[in-house]
């Protein structure tokens, strides 16, 4: 993909209309399909309310560009490089008449969002498009070697996004950028612990080899039947990476600014506690999507809200 972005001699400036309108239709994109993010965002001022839901919708496309089951291997990623370019050219300044460009390119601007994060975010993306028509000839592979391998991966769709937030949050303290990255991966955890299942039906491992064969697990096994007690003890080991991670969350929270701790604290609070849930039921996580509940969450945001006028 390209990554370069280079000066342009014209700046085309979005009519506040064009702006209201890119803006609401990201809010749109992240209040149907980001079920935790959402809550959390609306705790925050709106201009960063805005911004984040930009960010989001630009992740959002590339995700559905990376799944979309109608396109080969080879035509996924063609489809997200050229949704990367499009995005260099805004960030040029040339017009676009792509709401989720808008948005991202205005929120980019007004919170000093370095281009680089937003690359890495796609360049992540991609790390998830494999040759379907490789992978069933050679059977169901395990993508990552070690936890470190993971990581990588972690670092790049979730880490990223931490580093991302707190451009938008406000913080001054260098020492938040490093704790970001360790709740964006514990988020993603959560996530990869969350979803093994339809992760699995999409042909996609997540949990580390090296973590799997300590419990000895096969990657054909995962795909039938997997042991519940092998398969929950090896999830308890990503949970409590977890667990260790999410404690970076109380150290940030006091570095960002105050009008954006509320949300922080309710994004984490979510996450721990759906981590929570799942770790009660003994790591099921093939008989039901776990997650929390809308009152579970309206009551967490509720909570947020008082932080807020506090």
């Amino acid at each position: 993909m390209s990554t370069a972005v280079q000066r342009a001699p014209e700046q085309h400036t979005p009519t506040e209309s064009q702006l209201a309108i890119a803006y609401s239709m990201c809010r749109g994109i992240t209040r149907a399909a980001a079920k935790n993010f959402y809550y959390a965002f609306m705790v925050l001022p709106k201009s960063k309310r805005q911004a984040l839901s930009a960010v989001y919708a630009f992740m959002r496309r590339c995700d559905d560009i990376a799944d979309d089951p109608g396109l080969s291997f080879e035509e996924r990623r063609q489809k997200l490089n050229t949704w990367l370019e499009s995005l260099h050219r805004a960030q040029l300044g040339n017009p676009t008449d792509d709401p989720v460009l808008l948005a991202l390119t205005d929120a980019q601007h007004r919170f000093s969002i370095p281009p680089s994060l937003l690359d890495q975010l796609a360049h992540g993306t991609a790390m998830d498009i494999v040759d379907e028509a490789h992978a069933a000839a050679q059977g169901l592979q395990i993508q990552y070697k070690s936890f470190e391998d993971l990581r990588l991966y972690c670092y790049r769709v979730a880490s990223v996004v931490g580093l991302v937030c707190i451009r938008v949050f406000g913080y001054r303290d260098p020492a938040a950028e490093k704790l970001a990255e360790q709740l964006g991966l514990a988020f993603q955890l959560t996530n990869i612990i969350r979803d093994v299942k339809e992760d699995l039906s999409l042909g996609r491992v997540y949990l580390p080899e090296e973590d799997l064969a300590k419990f000895d697990i096969q990657a054909a096994e995962l795909q039938s039947s997997p042991n519940p007690e092998k398969l929950r003890q090896v999830l308890a080991v990503e949970a409590d990476r977890a667990r260790e991670l999410y404690r970076s969350a109380d150290a940030l929270l006091p570095l960002i600014d105050e009008d954006s701790q509320p949300a922080l604290w309710v994004l984490s609070t979510i996450y721990r506690r759906l981590l929570e849930k799942i770790a009660r039921l003994q790591y099921d996580v093939f008989s039901q999507k776990v997650s929390l509940t809308v009152r579970e969450k309206l009551m967490i945001l509720g909570k947020g809200f008082v932080k807020r006028l506090v």
